[in-house]
């Protein structure tokens, strides 16, 4: 690990990560590729438990927002990810993804919202659609509709779906404004 970089992994919150193709070719725009990744993701997921509340599939890299898996690190949880998917996409090359990855601590209501924003955004911005809602490679769809996707999506839709429960440590006052990104209604909880 280079000298100063620190990973605050049993902090209980949740993590904005993201990490990129070998030297950021764009390796994810192979037919067939991010449906690859997505389904490796929630194999991943499911397995080991974590909670997923954001992703996007770009060309070149991908953006997770993530809580932290009970009984495994996240750095095994992405490490895990990462070496399924390289071993069904690698094809000839010598490497996939980059060995390394991004990770911030996310913390607060607020930043967790700012956070899914820019992750749907990000093909936007990039210029590959306009808007969020043509870029079927992340979980915007989820968020805007409440249709499940490839990938199980931590949200109100889902929490909905289990009966109201909420996961461990996560509570909603009756008549308390939504936080997430698409919606502004009040809360039926």
């Amino acid at each position: 690990m280079p000298s100063g970089l620190k990973r605050f992994q049993t902090a209980e919150s949740l993590h904005f990560v993201t990490f990129s193709c070998f030297h950021r070719i764009p390796l994810l725009e192979v037919p067939g590729a991010r449906e690859t990744v997505e389904a490796v993701l929630e194999q991943a997921r499911a397995r080991h438990q974590a909670r997923v509340y954001a992703y996007v599939l770009m060309p070149e890299h991908v953006h997770l927002l993530v809580n932290e898996p009970r009984g495994i690190l996240l750095a095994q949880f992405l490490k895990a990810l990462k070496q399924i998917t390289s071993r069904k996409l690698r094809g000839r090359r010598e490497k996939f993804w980059q060995d390394r990855y991004y990770d911030s601590n996310v913390h607060g209501e607020e930043a967790r919202s700012e956070v899914i924003r820019y992750i749907h955004r990000n093909p936007v911005v990039r210029g590959l659609v306009a808007k969020p809602e043509d870029w079927p490679w992340s979980s915007y769809r989820h968020y805007a509709t409440g249709l499940r996707g490839t990938v199980e999506i931590e949200s109100q839709w889902t929490a909905f779906r289990r009966g109201n429960q909420l996961p461990e440590g996560v509570r909603w006052k009756k008549g308390e404004r939504s936080r997430f990104p698409t919606q502004n209604a009040k809360c039926a909880f």
